[in-house]
């Protein structure tokens, strides 16, 4: 391999021949020439990013009379539908409910890790999104491990098929205590109904164990691209099944065909039909929003569809606003799918899927995803559930075709609200045609009047120190809630991922740097309504909760953290939130500091990352214990 462009980590080949086939190290080399188009783009991010800053500037929709750059699509035309898309497949025309979570955990052998993958392919989802990107731990060799799994779990092998059945039987025992029936009948038969989505990490990622040969590190998209599809794509269409990704993170047009074209060209690459690999896109971005039809355009045959999230494009709001003093978050709990921004969000989404492309294609919108996990105080459950419930039909009356669930207790809870009406979908439903005025774009960023609490700040800073902990234990998928509700089953523990983590702080800063009125009194601190949110108001709340976590019992806090991964937490929360220049993602941080539990090494770490920022204006985001 030495002789070749990419370079792989120490003897993993051998110890993930499995993964690493010839096959897939074939396509990684075909695909390695993206690999510096993948860096220029992320480059003009992070310059576009600047410059908003810099000339307090807002994002604007493109101009109809240019090119989507990277096509020959005119930006006119994708916005009528011009362009040429594909119909849905048959195994996503109905996706009621997917999942989401990912195929593997962190530490655990083979027979315990592949587990994960049953209780998905078991709960009864219509589609199981396998998460390789904010769900799934990178510490040690994770992604291969989620990889491997996926493989061995398509291919039915004797490993997987074992776990399944072990799975099944627990997953009964459960289905009967809650819904009075068994939910499982022959499990094998079961393990098909469910259609095995993979998320690919995003662009703005670096692969922790592939480097080009001339030192560059070398892009997370392309190694989940090339080894999910390579390895998979053959048992898949025998089974007749599609082959799917969800396309995290993208922000441009321009960024979607970047894939497309290398969605192309390992279709090429394997002689498959272009138009075979078909994606979904989360749409977690602010300025995607801006240009909904233009990506749709670009991804031509792969797109099926569109999925609104929450937690990610609250962050990504909040990000592409640090420049403007007035753009102030409320409490997170206060920003729902109904608040504001975010109802205009969701509106042009659904204005885009129900857009017929040149031959009548309608796309797909899956809503949002439901983070409540059925387990506490009969009260507490019975309240959330209620809650959960109450979020799918507002989600199923305006338009979706389905919703997420982080959990698989959930699917069996959500799934009722779209059976009762029996359609597979909402596709080609009526909707005013998508506009493109500056009351659009205003929309888009839209605050209405919420609290802004020091409850809320407690809450944020508890979340976000927890969150920070777990992912650095290999956990980015975690089921959290601040502390002070530790031991109080009516308040439910949720499922957490990266994007938890982001807008937690995300918002601290803009409170903190944009010197925020608190809208309440708070007894407990003293402050009254009025007060600036300062640094000291700051520093006293972290030092409160991180105290809170020290204290914790081992369930809500692993006790071995307390001196190795919780402490480094800390230290990423204090220095992303007191920095002047807002940093670009809370998981730089976090990443660089992967199976590093020294506090000395990960402030060295963090200074490098800052000092390359401010110098340079670029990001660290190489696997630093990767050396050649």
């Amino acid at each position: 391999m030495s002789e070749k462009s990419i370079i792989v980590r120490n003897n993993l080949i051998k110890e993930y021949q499995d993964v690493y086939t010839s096959e897939s190290l074939a396509a990684l080399e075909a695909l390695a020439p993206f690999n510096a188009e993948v860096k220029k783009l992320m480059a003009i991010r992070l310059k576009r990013r600047r410059e908003r800053y810099q000339k307090m500037k807002r994002i604007d929709f493109l101009d109809p009379s240019t090119n989507i750059p990277g096509t020959s699509i005119a930006v006119k035309d994708a916005r009528s539908g011009q362009f040429e898309g594909a119909p849905v497949p048959v195994d996503l025309q109905r996706q009621w409910v997917q999942g989401t979570g990912p195929g593997a955990k962190p530490n655990a052998p083979l027979e315990s890790s592949i587990r994960n993958v049953a209780y998905a392919l078991l709960s009864g989802a219509d589609g199981w999104m396998f998460d390789g990107e904010d769900a799934l731990g990178q510490t040690s060799t994770m992604s291969l491990d989620n990889q491997r799994n996926l493989k061995l779990a398509i291919h039915r092998d004797p490993v997987f098929l074992n776990a399944a059945r072990q799975v099944a039987s627990q997953m009964n025992d459960w289905s009967r205590s809650f819904f009075g029936e068994e939910k499982i009948g022959d499990f094998k038969s079961q393990l098909d109904f469910t259609t095995i989505i993979f998320r690919a990490r995003g662009l703005h990622l670096d692969d922790r164990h592939l480097r080009m040969a001339d030192g560059a590190s070398f892009s997370a998209s392309i190694a989940d691209l090339a080894l999910y599809v390579t390895n998979n794509h053959k048992t898949l269409r025998e089974r007749g099944a599609s082959i799917v990704l969800y396309l995290p993170k993208i922000q441009t047009a321009e960024e979607a065909a970047l894939w497309n074209r290398m969605i192309t060209q390992l279709e090429n690459h394997l002689g498959l039909e272009t138009g075979t690999v078909r994606v979904y896109v989360l749409v977690e971005q602010l300025e995607a929003t801006y240009q909904l039809m233009e990506i749709r355009a670009a991804l031509g045959k792969h797109f099926v569809g569109y999925n609104t999230g929450r937690w990610d494009y609250i962050n990504s709001v909040s990000d592409a606003m640090a420049w403007d003093p007035d753009f102030i978050n409320p409490n997170i709990e206060s920003i729902g799918m109904t608040y504001g921004y975010m109802r205009n969000y969701e509106d042009r989404v659904r204005r885009a899927v129900n857009t017929p492309d040149v031959a009548g294609n309608f796309a797909l919108w899956q809503g949002g995803m439901e983070p409540n996990i059925p387990v506490g105080s009969e009260d507490g459950v019975a309240s959330s559930m209620k809650k959960a419930i109450a979020g799918a039909e507002r989600e199923q009356a305006e338009g979706a075709s389905g919703k997420w669930v982080a959990h698989w207790k959930m699917v069996h809870i959500i799934r009722p609200v779209w059976e009762k009406h029996g359609q597979a979908n909402q596709m080609g439903r009526t909707f005013p045609a998508l506009t493109y005025t500056d009351s659009d774009a205003a929309g888009l960023i839209l605050l209405e009047a919420a609290p802004r609490t020091i409850r809320g700040a407690r809450n944020l800073l508890s979340v976000g120190l927890q969150y920070g902990n777990a992912f650095e234990q290999g956990m980015q998928a975690a089921a959290l809630k601040p502390a002070d509700f530790f031991g109080d089953d009516n308040v439910l523990y949720l499922m957490e991922d990266m994007a938890t983590g982001e807008i937690r702080l995300s918002i601290l800063w803009e409170w903190l740097h944009k010197k925020a009125e608190i809208t309440e009194d708070d007894p407990g601190t003293g402050l009254i309504k009025g007060t600036v949110f300062s640094e000291s108001i700051f520093r006293k709340l972290l030092e409160e909760e991180y105290n809170k976590l020290l204290n914790a019992r081992d369930k809500d806090v692993h006790t071995l953290s307390k001196e190795t991964t919780l402490p480094i937490a800390r230290e990423i929360v204090e220095v992303y939130v007191n920095e002047t220049i807002k940093i670009p993602w809370f998981i730089d941080l976090l990443n660089i500091n992967l199976n590093n539990h020294d506090l000395k090494t990960a402030r060295e770490r963090i200074n490098l990352y800052v000092k390359k920022l401010k110098e340079q204006g670029e990001r660290v985001t190489e696997n630093l214990d990767f050396k050649l």
